[in-house]
């Protein structure tokens, strides 16, 4: 089976595989530098190749069941919702750790806070724990922008493979009907020429799609 501009179905598993092991890494990484220092740039990366594996998740969806062999599809069904649950996973693990450096920073600060009542040199503290707040929110919206437009992508790629396979289901039903009915070759011939440009619009506007997708990534990147 083939995706529409995305490549097989084996591809988008492969490439989502590969995606759960670089955000793991990434994730990983991040505990490591907590103690030191803050990443919200190495978090929203994170954050980020979350989202792709969750798009490719809602790929994937609409192939798997699309194949016809029920044992194959049964197997397929597994792998993917077993990427979904990895993936769902590293987003809750992103989202505790962007809770702790929040506490920490926030503990921080009030620790400044209090150091300054007794100590009035210490507004170059407070200077710096303000721009790491800053950041960390900055990073927090850029997350949540970067998940709505995620969802919104999803929604649409689930969207029209709702509608291909209601077209196919239809473009099959007439077939029959039609060659009950014995109406000449020409004729069918140009129904599936139709057929043929609607599907052209139909993968014109999922390419487009993607492409509004990626260009919103890097910009929020």
């Amino acid at each position: 089976m083939a995706v529409d501009g995305g490549g097989t179905l084996s591809e988008l598993y492969q490439r989502s595989r590969r995606l759960l092991l670089k955000t793991r890494d990434d994730l990983e990484r991040l505990e490591r530098l907590a103690s030191a220092v803050d990443s919200p740039e190495l978090s929203v990366a994170v954050r980020r190749d979350i989202s792709q594996i969750q798009t490719l998740c809602s790929e994937m969806d609409g192939l798997w069941r699309s194949v016809a062999s029920k044992p194959q599809r049964d197997l397929w069904k597994r792998k993917v919702e077993q990427v979904a649950e990895e993936a769902d996973s590293l987003r809750e693990s992103l989202d505790r750790y962007m809770q702790r450096q929040q506490r920490r920073m926030q503990e921080a600060q009030e620790r400044a806070e209090l150091l300054g009542r007794s100590n009035g040199e210490s507004s170059h503290i407070l200077r710096i724990f303000d721009e790491e707040a800053q950041a960390m929110q900055s990073a927090r919206n850029s997350s949540r922008m970067l998940e709505e437009a995620t969802a919104t992508g999803a929604a649409i790629l689930a969207k029209y493979s709702e509608q291909r396979e209601r077209l196919k289901g239809a473009q099959r039903k007439a077939l029959d009907v039609l060659n009950t009915l014995g109406l000449s070759n020409s004729l069918l011939r140009i129904i599936e020429r139709r057929n043929r440009v609607d599907q052209w619009i139909k993968y014109a506007g999922m390419i487009l799609t993607l492409i509004i997708v990626i260009a919103f990534l890097r910009w929020a990147r």
